[in-house]
């Protein structure tokens, strides 16, 4: 009989070896099992070995790694000495088992538990009772692709209701169904160590330090990303270049207005005005072309980040500036739903803004939907311009 365990076991470890439906229940997730045993019974009891009992468990999932169960175990052993009755066997315990490759096809485990055991002769005879332990492996083989699984035990017992501590072995075969939700899983799709609904940055680039929002790190407040700044550590207020630096007094600003005339496309700015990174003056309305949302959302996608970074650097450059970003989108879609969707978009940016240290208080929200188109809706091109988020200059 163990030959036959042993090749069958064989068998379904190289079945089990591929694919990629759960076989357990997921963490979070209860279960119940149902098996038949074959009892290998110490020699002593003086009974015969046999398919003669059955366990039936109802466990939970507790994380990825663990799972408790409560267990009840029954079995007739018939005697094979006319001097010994047949017996009645019952056993109550609680298992704990240690899985490994929950989320695969195939996923073996190792338990051990304890519980309370009754021996009660059949005929009349003394009832016996007393403690029980137990350890063992096990594997679970989902066969339908789902968390359904045949499931295969071996379990070494020793209990002490008999005069003579008894040690018994069982091998059993049955079903295991799961039952109840599983535990939220944590998704992290740019892989930056913040959940998705948490990431105000999501396609954060591999290996860049972010905060808690999932925004890459400006240690030094310079208005440089940790990942381009060529010169970390850079001291507070001090006007840097593009990869972080501190710019170089000697080098030429014609029209000093901060921007370096090789960098300056603007080079013959009036005195005093405010300027941006390009040394063009700041105009009361600024269309934040390249900052886009993903459709019917307010998440923004790849590429935005950059745009918004250098708004951060020339709020930083010029602190008394107060500003409304507003939310704008095209005529597709109910004119409620449409002005509460530009709300978000605006507070998406607006939320963004602030992560980088840009004060609250120097900045307002509005959704204006599609009540201010600047081009024709009856087309792909303007309804692309229409969706838009715009910064109003409301103070200087």
């Amino acid at each position: 009989m163990n030959k036959v365990m042993c090749a069958v076991a064989a068998s379904l470890l190289a079945f089990g070896g591929a694919g990629s439906a759960f076989a357990d229940a997921e963490a979070g997730q209860g279960y119940f099992s149902v098996m038949g045993s074959y009892i290998d019974d110490d020699d002593n009891r003086g009974v015969e070995d046999a398919i003669n009992g059955g366990q039936f468990g109802i466990g939970y999932a507790i994380d990825e790694e663990w799972n408790i169960e409560g267990l009840l175990s029954a079995a007739i052993p018939e005697s094979n000495n006319p001097n010994i009755p047949d017996q009645n066997h019952l056993g109550i315990g609680v298992d704990l088992q240690r899985v490994f490759r929950r989320s695969e096809r195939f996923s073996p485990y190792l338990h051990f538990g304890l519980g309370y055991f009754v021996n009660d002769p059949s005929g009349g005879g003394s009832k016996m009772d007393g403690s029980m332990y137990s350890g063992g492996a096990g594997f679970l083989l989902d066969l339908f692709s789902s968390n359904v699984a045949l499931r295969a035990e071996w379990r070494h017992r020793m209990e002490t209701a008999s005069s003579d501590n008894m040690n018994d072995n069982l091998f059993s075969v049955g079903l295991q169904i799961p039952f109840g939700p599983a535990t939220a899983k944590f998704v992290d799709s740019d892989g930056d160590g913040v959940e998705d609904g948490l990431d105000r940055c999501p396609n954060t680039p591999a290996g860049r330090s972010v905060d808690v929002y999932g925004c890459e790190l400006d240690s030094d407040n310079d208005g440089v990303k940790d990942s381009k700044d060529q010169c970390p550590g850079t001291a507070a207020g001090a006007k840097v270049d593009a990869v972080g630096c501190v710019l170089v007094v000697a080098e030429l600003d014609g029209d000093n207005d901060g921007v370096l005339d090789k960098n300056d496309e603007c080079p013959n700015s009036a005195p005093g005005a405010k300027v941006d990174r390009k040394g063009c003056e700041l105009q009361d309305e600024i269309i934040l072309e390249g900052v886009n949302f993903e459709s019917n959302s307010d998440r923004l996608v790849a590429g935005s980040s950059d745009v918004l970074d250098r708004v951060v650097a020339v709020l930083r450059r010029y602190p008394t500036i107060k500003i409304q970003i507003e939310g704008h989108t095209d005529s597709d879609g109910a004119a409620d739903y449409n002005e509460s969707l530009s709300a978000r978009r605006a507070t998406t940016v607006h939320d963004y803004l602030a992560n980088d240290g840009i004060s609250e208080d120097r900045m307002s929200v509005r959704g204006y939907g599609e009540t201010q188109p600047i081009a024709d809706n009856t087309t792909a091109a303007g309804k692309a311009q229409n969706r838009r988020v715009v910064l109003q200059i409301t103070e200087r």
